[in-house]
């Protein structure tokens, strides 16, 4: 449950966007990149969000389809536009976004009279993001939601912290607490778990983070791997996966599919992360965020691991992982 949009990459590196010549269109917003990167690792993916009714909307659509994500749950809103988001490519480290949603986002725009909460409910993981808790109605449906679904499965908050869509980092603080009550996991990089907790030392703010409520957090320090931290007492530090960085902004939207798969399969804390790493890097490597997301043999040559991860858990009822309409991470 997040953000969806049309991410306009340029197909040129390393060049200002004042001069880039051309550009590729691509499904965007995290949320929705989460989405493909779990269908792509095999799992049964619905996305819940909203578009503008015009083409690019109608393109959104069509994407998700192709990408084997069910679109029932994306609605259209008639007088909001459809986001686009734009970027730099300054590899290794560089990639500014520009978001362009004005007046409103329609992912902004979910109701909670509109919600599936029956679906919500049966979902083995349901994922939402800090981007909707950042307005209204989304923030009163996120939170709705996650009443709803109460402490069954899995629920994972994407701290997903985005400046330009707060007035103030202070505003966020207690709406981020009120959906960590809620969440079993929390994953965030190293400025979002300090929006969360006020706490930047990665081993404080997952203690923090599992204190406000959530049984595992996950904290991802770029260059200095992954930190992830469980209430049983497991805690393990995942370094990086060295990959040559074309453009990192799919990075963390590939680390979460990947997550939520490792979760679903059952694997120990210590395979999840790597595997997880890996994902991310392989998407960091590539320009564009949805359509890079990796495929499960991609991620084992990458771990030099030709053996096939089996997951048993096979589906029934509403599926794997819902997520509520946010696009390219970091």
């Amino acid at each position: 449950m997040g953000r969806i949009g049309v991410d306009l990459y340029p197909l040129q590196a390393g060049v200002p966007l004042a001069e880039v010549t051309a550009f590729g269109k691509f499904l965007g917003g995290s949320a929705s990149n989460v989405a493909v990167a779990a269908a792509r690792l095999g799992r049964r993916v619905a996305v819940v969000t909203r578009t503008g009714r015009d083409p690019f909307g109608d393109y959104l659509h069509h994407t998700l389809r192709e990408f084997g994500v069910d679109d029932r749950w994306v609605s259209p809103v008639a007088d909001l536009p459809t986001p686009v988001t734009f970027c730099e490519i300054f590899p290794p480290d560089d990639f500014p976004l520009y978001f362009y949603r004005q007046p409103k986002a329609p992912d902004l725009e979910i109701h909670e009279a509109e919600l599936d909460l029956d679906a919500i409910a049966a979902a083995r993981i349901f994922w939402m993001t800090g981007t909707g808790l950042c307005a209204e109605p989304s923030r009163t449906a996120t939170l709705a939601a996650l009443a709803h679904r109460g402490r069954s499965g899995i629920t994972v908050f994407d701290l997903d912290w985005r400046p330009m869509f707060w007035s103030d980092p202070s505003e966020a603080r207690p709406h981020y607490a009120a959906a960590l009550a809620h969440a079993t996991v929390a994953v965030g990089n190293l400025d979002e778990v300090e929006i969360a907790t006020g706490e930047r030392e990665p081993l404080t703010a997952a203690r923090a983070l599992l204190a406000a409520g959530v049984e595992l957090a996950v904290v991802k320090q770029g260059p200095a791997g992954v930190l992830a931290m469980h209430r049983a007492g497991d805690s393990v530090q995942v370094p990086p996966l060295p990959v040559e960085v074309l453009n990192g902004l799919g990075a963390g939207d590939a680390f979460g599919g990947a997550l939520c798969h490792g979760l679903l399969a059952g694997w120990d804390l210590e395979r999840i992360m790597r595997y997880a790493n890996a994902a991310g890097a392989i998407v960091a490597s590539r320009l564009e965020c949805s359509s890079a997301m990796p495929f499960p043999g991609e991620v084992e040559e990458a771990l030099g691991d030709s053996a096939r991860p089996a997951f048993e858990d096979e589906l029934g009822g509403a599926g794997d992982l819902w997520e509520q309409g946010q696009g390219g991470h970091e």
